[in-house]
């Protein structure tokens, strides 16, 4: 009888054991977010600007970076709880295990501030735990400490993302690298000149049409240097490149939705995480 009881005992703390173990830390959200501010140390704004962000990487290179935001780490290790909520969620796509968790507890008066990012399996050859750490201590935790949860965020995500498209590597990051404000600012660049080619090439053509006319123009010569072909038919086309755009009388279809969200492009892909990342405090 003693012996039944003690089996029995056993049993039930095995058992025990195995429903903790199986607990869900924090639920999956729904409708799926990339951005989960449970401790709300992020206004609205800044919420929506991340999140818009984060959903237009996942969209344009199936790579996921979640941020989650706790007040308590519910007596769990950072790195552990961080990779029990990255798998239990499935950040990333399956295939490909390219998920990223950011996970953060703010600092309190009784306690530090707690930051992990958890790298996918997938991932980790481009974002090494050598360059999750230096995101955290370069990035991350200087806004942190200055109680700028969104700056910390918004930079740290940069370069995530950045290493994680190959934009550049760790090494050359590690050595200096392209401060994440360069992106944006070379792509503004190119768009700039990108716009500054057509209108030259739509005076251009239109003064061109104007000397055959009058055969005089007022306007400088720059303005209409160019691969520009005088003939009328060509209508707008260029070395083989049609300026017409979609081909669809109903309009151009590369239009943004601004109700474009994470849940409507398929939410969370089952990726999974090995134990790949960095922490810090502060």
């Amino acid at each position: 009888m003693n012996r039944f009881r003690l089996y029995t005992m056993v049993l039930f703390w095995v058992l025990a054991a195995l429903l903790v173990q199986a607990q869900t830390l924090v639920p999956r959200p729904d409708p799926p977010r990339l951005v989960n501010d449970l401790a709300g140390v992020l206004s609205s704004g800044e919420v929506y600007a991340l999140e818009k962000k984060l959903v237009a990487f996942n969209d344009s290179t199936s790579n996921q970076i979640a941020i989650l935001i706790v007040n308590d780490l519910q007596g769990y290790d950072r790195s552990v709880f961080a990779f029990r909520v990255a798998n239990d969620w499935g950040v990333g796509q399956g295939d490909f295990n390219n998920g990223v968790l950011v996970l953060v507890k703010p600092k309190t008066p009784s306690s530090d501030g707690q930051v992990f990012i958890a790298i996918g399996a997938g991932l980790e050859g481009a974002i090494p735990d050598l360059a999750a750490a230096d995101i955290i201590d370069r990035e991350i935790i200087p806004r942190f400490r200055k109680n700028d949860y969104y700056g910390g965020l918004d930079d740290g995500t940069d370069v995530l993302m950045s290493l994680a498209a190959g934009e550049y590597s760790y090494d050359r990051y590690a050595r200096g690298g392209i401060p994440p404000v360069v992106i944006p600012i070379v792509a503004l660049f190119l768009i700039t000149l990108f716009i500054t080619f057509i209108i030259r090439f739509a005076i251009g053509k239109a003064n061109i049409k104007h000397i055959k006319h009058s055969g005089s123009s007022n306007l400088p010569y720059w303005l209409y240097m160019g691969p520009i072909d005088g003939d009328d038919s060509h209508s707008g086309s260029w070395g083989g490149f049609s300026g017409s755009s979609g081909g669809s009388s109903g309009g151009s279809s590369s239009s943004f939705s601004s109700s474009s969200s994470f849940g409507s492009s398929g939410g969370f892909g089952g990726g999974s995480f090995r134990g790949g990342g960095a922490g810090g405090r502060w």
